[in-house]
Formats: structure tokens, C-alpha cells, sequence
């Protein structure tokens, strides 16, 4: 985190630097503005390019192994366990319904087997332990 906010706080820096800088060539006359303007832009585009990079080096990083034995383990179904993952996507009951083809009471049922199996008393809560259970 401090990384983070001290990368940017040098960024920021650099950047009106380029402005000053800018500013000062322009008014001297030694520079176009059309110039000034194109560094810049140049300038924004490598910055981000580079944090672009670095999200997509820190997603890759994330990835969390499924402990398949302890799913075993709670006796959640395949089902359950399609549900629990589209719960933790933050979906509703009827979307869930929807994407797997059955009725939102169906759905309600299968949650409601999850709070059980999870000993949960919410969705929230569902997800939380799962998370820490590693099984999404």
C-alpha cells in the first residue's frame, strides 16, 4: 500500500513538473503548444499502459485453489456448489433462476440447504465461510 501511494505521489509530481515545464517553454516561445500537448499525451498513454500491466499482474496472482475434498466434506451438491459460486457474484435468487434454467423457488431451496450445510444464517455469511473454507 505504501508502494502504491508512493508510486503515485511521484507520478503526480513528475507530472506537474511536465506541466511547469511545459508552461515555461510555451510562454518563452520555444515550444508549440501542439508539442507540449502531444508529450503529454504521450506521457499519459505509457502511464497507463503501465498500471494496465500491473492490474492484470495482480489478478493472475489471486488465483485461490478449490479444496474439492472439503466440498466432499459439507456433501454440497454439484448444484449447491453452482449456486454457491453465482451467490458469491452477488446474483439474486430469480437471476440465478434464470442463468440455470430453474424456478426462483428451486434456487431458494438450494440456499437455503447451503445455509444449512455452511451453518449460515446469511447469503453474506454463506460466502464469507466458503471463502475461508477455500471452496470459491
Amino acid at each position: 500500500m505504501k508502494k502504491t501511494i508512493l508510486v503515485f505521489g511521484l507520478l503526480i509530481l513528475a507530472l506537474l513538473f511536465l506541466f511547469q515545464l511545459s508552461k515555461y517553454s510555451v510562454l518563452t516561445g520555444d515550444l508549440k503548444i501542439e508539442t507540449v500537448i502531444a508529450v503529454i499525451a504521450i506521457v499519459f498513454f505509457f502511464v497507463g499502459v503501465y498500471i494496465h500491466k500491473k492490474s492484470l499482474n495482480k489478478n493472475s496472482s489471486e488465483t485461490i485453489e478449490i479444496d474439492t475434498s472439503k466440498i466432499k466434506q459439507l456433501e454440497i451438491t454439484n448444484r449447491e456448489y453452482e449456486v454457491l459460486k453465482f451467490i458469491s457474484e452477488g446474483l439474486s435468487n430469480k437471476e440465478i433462476g434464470d442463468k440455470l434454467f430453474v424456478s426462483e423457488s428451486t434456487i431458494k431451496t438450494h440456499v437455503s440447504s447451503i445455509l444449512v450445510k455452511l451453518n449460515a444464517k446469511r447469503r453474506t455469511q454463506a460466502v464469507k465461510i466458503a471463502k475461508q473454507l477455500k471452496i470459491i
